[in-house]
């Protein structure tokens, strides 16, 4: 009798669109984040096992990241022409199917291949995920909403590390790939039962190839650039980049469809600044997963395990703060709400320039733990504010915009950190005498993402207050 009014409740639950919406889109949320904190936690042992040095290692991260940054935009706005769901859908299906693979994978070089491809999927998960949210829920609730989603990401990023890290331990660095499957068919069963409908933009369009293209080589250029470290091909990358986005801009201003619709940037300063304070904040604090996974591992000497342990204090308080800001920002100007989480975010990093092999246990968990409050009171208010500053219309490009500020701005964190250790330990393993090295390149990383989070500071302050009389642009 129980049994059976529990599954009563729980069809009346799923009755209600927004409420299955929310739960799909959570749940999707919480798969990719989990999957990139549990391979970060197993990359010392992926390296063992190949012997890769710390510039691959982090290959194996930058790949997925760099998919993932290439074709959110082009992914979100082709939801917005042909679909939001089939979008959504083929994107957990990919993800999902290339995750079974990676665990079979023999090779660093296959594994690397596939972890772009498996980006790919969760360019299109996350490009159609939010703008399908944005759809149904109303402003008045929208923040909430978001909130819950981002709790969720967060959720992900704490079992990362432990789950992951248990699973290396036990059962090898293959297993943490497994967990991708089942939850995938889950996400796929329950959109296909659930929702009927479609969401898509009624007006139509054609999607621009040659845009998209401009943006993906422009994004791989910077990436390369970046993890060559000090040399001069880097350089010409790096111009090269510059000049492909400058040249995207152009483009996309002229062209009748564009894939990103760069217009709403101009006369938009919440959403600008919103999108400028995002990708300022994860490049930031993204590759703190990476790095203190590997000063835990190598500089500290703790297993995979416990490292993991140690490391979810950061995305556990994360999650906590996130639906509450988020709740917040509905009632409470956002900017007010993520400029004092970008201000903490500050004050965590600055405090991880002091690491070193004596460091106690006490201070690295205070420190994570400042960063995972700073970052929760940051993130749903400032997305909140992008998705809210503009017209429903455009609400796969905003979605868009709001997981590209966050991959690109990943890429870069973790390009940051590659290129530091190229110019410090260059491409060698990280052995016991390299560890002074690596304790360097540590200091030097945490004090750029430092400034670079002060430059947030100011980004997130001067966006403006949030039109909520209107739908935006």
């Amino acid at each position: 009798m129980g049994t059976s009014s529990a599954l009563q409740k729980a069809a009346i639950y799923l009755r209600d669109e927004k409420r299955v919406v929310l739960f799909i889109a959570a749940l999707g949320s919480f798969l990719t984040p989990f999957d990139t904190s549990a391979v970060n936690i197993a990359l010392p042992t992926i390296g063992k096992d190949f012997m890769l040095d710390a510039i691959t290692l982090g290959w194996i991260s930058t790949a997925y990241l760099l998919a993932s940054a290439v074709f959110l935009v082009p992914f979100g706005k082709l939801g917005d022409l042909y679909g939001r769901k089939k979008i959504f859908l083929a994107g957990i299906g990919l993800f999902s199917t290339t995750s079974f693979i990676i665990s079979l994978s023999f090779d660093p070089a296959m594994i690397i291949a596939l972890r772009f491809v498996q980006g790919i999927g969760s360019a299109m998960i996350f490009g159609t995920s939010l703008a399908i949210l944005s759809s149904v829920f109303p402003r008045e609730e929208r923040g909430k909403a978001i909130g819950i989603t981002i709790m969720c990401v967060y959720l992900g990023l704490s079992l990362g590390p432990t789950l992951g890290g248990y699973m290396t331990d036990i059962l090898g660095w293959r297993s943490i790939f497994w967990v991708n499957v089942p939850l995938g068919i889950i996400v796929i069963a329950m959109t296909l039962h659930y929702l009927t409908r479609e969401w898509k933009d009624p007006s139509g369009g054609r999607f621009d190839l040659t845009g998209a293209l401009i943006y993906g080589l422009s994004l791989s250029s910077l990436t390369y650039g970046l993890s060559l470290g000090p040399v001069p091909a880097a350089l010409g990358f790096l111009l090269l980049a510059g000049a492909g986005i400058a040249y995207f801009v152009y483009h996309e201003l002229k062209v009748p469809w564009p894939v990103l619709e760069i217009r709403l940037f101009s006369g938009n300063r919440v959403f600008t600044f919103s999108n400028l304070a995002a990708l300022i904040n994860y490049s930031a604090t993204f590759a703190v997963t990476f790095l203190m996974s590997l000063y835990l591992q190598f500089g500290k000497g703790f297993s995979a395990e416990y490292a993991g342990l140690i490391l979810v204090a950061q995305p556990v308080t994360q999650a906590i703060f996130a639906p509450l800001a988020g709740k917040l920002s509905d009632r409470i100007e956002p900017r007010i709400i993520a400029t004092v989480g970008m201000t903490i975010s500050a004050i965590g990093l600055f405090s991880l320039t002091f690491l070193s092999v004596d460091t106690m246990l006490v201070f690295i968990v205070g420190s994570l733990l400042f960063l995972g409050i700073g970052f929760g009171l940051f993130s749903s208010p400032n997305t909140n504010a992008i998705m809210s500053s503009v017209n429903p219309r455009y609400f796969g490009i905003a979605s868009g915009m709001v997981g590209t500020m966050r991959l690109v701005g990943q890429m870069l964190s973790m390009g940051v950190a590659m290129m530091v250790f190229a110019a410090i330990i260059g491409t060698v393993q990280i052995t016991a005498d390299k560890i002074p090295e690596f304790i360097a390149s540590v200091h030097v990383s945490f004090m750029i993402f430092f400034v670079l989070c002060i430059f947030g500071i100011f980004a997130s302050l001067v966006r403006g207050n949030m039109n909520r009389g209107s739908p935006g642009t």
